[in-house]
């Protein structure tokens, strides 16, 4: 065998037997709570399409339109000849809806970290993380090539200290997600954005799983906790998630966002998406604030779970979110929890090192509104014939 591929191998036979090796599986249905997935019919609590627009008919109407008008592809990048009229609608959208000046779409939402970041922030800035943040906010602050500095999660104090000690006349940027994709808890924004303005810090929300589905309207955590474009001046958000479509956005002022179309590398060499994915997030963003019962049924189920996994005894971490990790320590043993539910036709993957610390691997449960209270009460019933099977998870701190 080829030295390098052989070397590749062995690196994967080490994951395997770390219980942290990964595969793909092939879905033969729509995103919805009961999938066909390898042949087989699972009832999923796995999604990010947490108001169950993935496959709404007015979604997928307004998409094969579009189809019919612009075509599949976009053709170029949207500062060649790939900005098409869906594209601008929905920016224009996304703006009103934010209640920002501008927005520009993204491709992805990894991307429009990465472009944010490294079109405002160069080697001699700072950058200051919460040490939970997704990925693609700690790979934006390296392509920047600006000295990062992660506070304790959740730590406004800590962020303090840090700041305390930054070198005048330097830029500083404080990033931090709205909701923990992992975790599903909420950032202390309120302190967040005090700090910033005591500071002269930019702060950036990476709010993916907070946009639809947080707040009265939908705003996300930044409506959650009151706070607009002037405490804080960077909003990304992603369309794949709420509003069950594809891409990312960042909204702020006109002279941001200006920046960003001149500066952003990722946005500037990607081709644009699809035009009919612009369209049908432009139905999904009316929806999202004309059904306002999609949220309260959120609610509703995220009450039903938390009551009965509290009456069987099992960590489940705390969150207000449609994100509910059951905590469960090892990988191995996540594993083994993972498949003994699908034995019984549940689909809730095993989240692992290094997407979470040492000993803190878990269930990540996530809720849709297309979920119903009876496959809630099913995965209850699912939850307490495995913790009789396994017994309770022997948890070991987890690493910081």
């Amino acid at each position: 065998m080829n030295p390098l591929l052989e070397a590749l191998t062995q690196r994967l036979e080490t994951r395997v037997a770390q219980q942290l090796y990964r595969q793909r599986r092939v879905t033969d249905s729509p995103q919805q709570p009961l999938l066909k997935q390898d042949g087989r019919e699972l009832l999923a609590f796995s999604s990010n399409d947490y108001l169950g627009l993935a496959n709404h008919p007015r979604v997928i109407e307004a998409f094969t339109a579009a189809v019919r008008q612009y075509g599949v592809g976009s053709g170029a990048s949207h500062l060649i000849n790939g900005h098409l009229r869906p594209h601008h609608q929905l920016e224009e959208a996304l703006a009103d809806f934010t209640g920002r000046e501008r927005a520009v779409l993204f491709s992805t939402g990894y991307q429009a970290n990465l472009g944010t970041l490294s079109g405002l922030l160069g080697r001699h800035d700072r950058i200051y993380q919460d040490r939970l943040n997704h990925a693609s906010l700690i790979d934006g602050a390296t392509l920047s090539r600006a000295r990062l500095l992660r506070y304790r999660h959740a730590d406004s104090g800590h962020l303090a200290e840090l700041l305390s000690r930054r070198p005048p006349a330097t830029t500083a940027l404080i990033a931090t997600d709205g909701v923990f994709s992992m975790d599903g808890d909420l950032a202390p924004l309120p302190q967040l954005a005090r700090l910033a303005s005591d500071h002269g810090a930019w702060l950036m929300v990476d709010d993916a799983h907070g946009i639809g589905v947080l707040g009265e309207q939908g705003g996300g955590s930044l409506e959650r906790f009151g706070l607009g474009q002037a405490q804080v001046p960077i909003l990304m958000g992603t369309l794949g998630k709420a509003l069950g479509t594809f891409g990312a956005f960042v909204a702020g002022a006109a002279p941001l966002i200006e920046t960003l179309i001149n500066t952003a590398r990722p946005y500037i060499y990607t081709t644009a998406l699809p035009p009919a994915v612009a369209a049908a997030s432009c139905v999904s963003l009316e929806l999202l604030r004309q059904e306002g019962w999609r949220r309260e049924r959120l609610r509703q189920l995220i009450d039903q779970l938390r009551a009965g996994v509290a009456s069987l005894g099992l960590p489940l971490m705390p969150s207000t979110t449609p994100i509910q990790p059951l905590l469960l320590g090892s990988s191995a043993t996540a594993l083994t929890w993972s498949q003994a539910l699908e034995a019984q036709g549940i689909l809730i993957t095993a989240i692992r090192p290094p997407t979470v610390p040492q000993g803190s691997a878990r269930l990540r449960i996530t809720l849709s509104a297309a979920h119903q209270p009876q496959q809630i009460d099913r995965l209850l019933e699912a939850l307490a014939q495995v913790r009789r099977q396994l017994g309770a998870p022997e948890l070991a701190q987890a690493s910081p």
